[in-house]
């Protein structure tokens, strides 16, 4: 009996929520669920056309035999004569009005041809004219449009364009950010997936290698968890390396590069009023031999060509695979630079006074920063270029690996629908992981989620998009189930 000094009794508090072991997990699995069945058309898109453009630069070989290659001859014309070879053929075939000599990439090997490249009306960005010229006999062996700095032909642009942009445009390089972005993550979760999974499994190598004993939705499950694991660290290069070409989440990266100084330097082309560069110290050029000032012509005369070429093979340039490029205006000097991709990476570059013919700035590869090489060589491999064919097959092997991994996924879900003729697909994993997680577990998720959608807009937009397609989705199923159970013969008859 409670006394009057007791008081009133106090009203009892509702009980706070236990801390649910294996939250963490849970919220793993809706997260890889939900983007892998919402993102995975972008995603297999875009494995599958990096698949066939991994193994473009081989076949462009094949297809564009006659234009990159040329007889072996014992000697070679000067580039002075290449280049006005190629002049003359597009003064010949009648669409070469207003084609202005841009660059020259000599043959880099016995039996490659010359590229003598213009910039002409109508090229899209990025894009030149090239004529290929045998260095032997000064024969236009053909004529094409070549894009960017790996001077990728028709064929190759098209299938890279369909990779980037599904030839959208810009509204179209969305696609790619969206799958490059989610990529990483939908990696990251089933790793983490694949970790719980194994310290409690008693045959975890049936998680390192397909069950081909399994059969149904256990056969799909061993596929797809033995290829994530064995194809993730390939696939999370892909993503990072990706991330690169993207349009919002590419400059952030390009931001935080240029904050850190661990971009990728270039020579100054910029000449002063004494006709020499603006750098100073070792990279310093020099005046006119006669003391006076210089000022350069920024014509781009065939026959200095073959003299910057000849000068910049003195100072650093010592491959065959280069790039000429005249002043593209007056106060400019020429730039002669290495364009090779492959093992070991040649890219030293080297500026020179058309008027003087002196050295105003050169940029070795060697004194790059370790970030500055760590990219180059990344995009390097994502293109398939830095070790050939070898390159080529593995990236060829790792996108079909995600390609197989996508349709895998859709494969389980659909079998893991419910018996009832009404449901095509399977159901998402149990709701409600959150609220079994800690206070610092719910924060450290916030402000994960936060940091990662504001470095990668991307994935911050999706990511609401998600939230509030599966709020909407939980709000609608708990009211169809109290109808259910409103209108069940078993549920108990309300009091009068």
């Amino acid at each position: 009996m409670t006394s009057i000094v007791d008081g009133p009794p106090r009203p009892v508090a509702a009980p706070r929520p236990r801390t649910r072991a294996g939250w963490f997990g849970q919220l793993l699995l809706r997260l890889h669920f939900y983007a892998g069945v919402l993102v995975g058309p972008f995603i297999l898109i875009a494995a599958l056309s990096g698949a066939l453009y991994a193994l473009s630069p081989t076949i462009e070989q094949a297809v564009y035999a006659r234009e990159l290659r040329a007889p072996v001859t014992a000697t070679t014309v000067p580039l002075a004569a290449q280049i006005e070879a190629a002049e003359a053929h597009l003064a010949a075939s009648g669409d070469g009005d207003g084609a202005v000599l841009s660059a020259v990439r000599p043959a880099p090997e016995p039996g490659d041809t010359t590229r003598v490249m213009f910039t002409q009306e109508g090229l899209g960005a990025s894009e030149s004219r090239a004529v290929f010229v045998d260095p032997g006999t000064a024969e236009v062996r053909g004529d094409q449009i070549v894009y960017g700095t790996s001077g990728s032909l028709p064929l190759r642009t098209w299938i890279s364009n369909t990779h980037r942009s599904l030839h959208l445009g810009d509204a179209g390089r969305l696609y790619s950010e969206l799958a490059a972005s989610w990529l990483g993550v939908v990696v990251l979760a089933g790793v983490g997936l694949w970790v719980i999974r194994a310290l409690r499994s008693r045959s975890r190598r049936d998680m390192l290698r397909p069950n081909t004993r399994a059969k149904g939705y256990r056969r799909l499950f061993s596929w797809h968890t033995s290829i994530g694991i064995w194809i993730a660290v390939g696939a999370l290069f892909l993503a990072a390396t990706g991330i690169t070409w993207s349009t919002y989440g590419g400059a952030n990266v390009s931001q935080v590069r240029t904050a850190l100084d661990w971009g990728t330097p270039s020579v100054n082309t910029a000449l002063d009023a004494d006709g020499e560069g603006s750098h100073a110290g070792d990279h310093a050029g020099h005046a006119g031999h006669d003391g006076t000032a210089a000022t350069p012509t920024g014509e781009a005369n065939p026959a200095t060509f073959d003299a910057v070429l000849a000068i910049a093979q003195r100072v650093n340039v010592d491959t065959g695979l280069v790039q000429i490029t005249p002043p593209s205006e007056p106060g400019t000097a020429w730039t002669v630079r290495e364009i090779q991709r492959g093992y070991p990476t040649q890219v030293d570059s080297v500026a020179i006074d058309g008027t003087t013919m002196e050295v105003v700035d050169r940029v070795d590869f060697a004194d790059y920063s370790l970030a500055a090489k760590l990219a180059t060589w990344g995009i390097a491999i994502h293109m398939g270029t830095m070790f050939g064919l070898a390159n080529q097959i593995v990236m060829f092997a790792l996108a079909l690996g995600i390609a197989a991994l996508v349709v895998l996924g859709y494969a389980m879900w659909w079998k893991r629908r419910p018996t009832r003729r009404d449901a095509l697909v399977g159901v998402p994993p149990a709701r409600g992981a959150l609220r079994g997680a800690p206070w610092w577990g719910i924060a450290a998720v916030g402000l994960a989620a936060l940091a990662i959608g504001l470095w990668l807009p991307a994935i911050g937009v999706t990511l609401a998009v998600f939230v509030v397609l599966d709020a909407v989705i939980g709000v609608l199923r708990a009211r169809r189930e109290r109808r259910a159970g409103a209108t069940s013969p078993d549920a108990p008859a309300s009091r009068p």
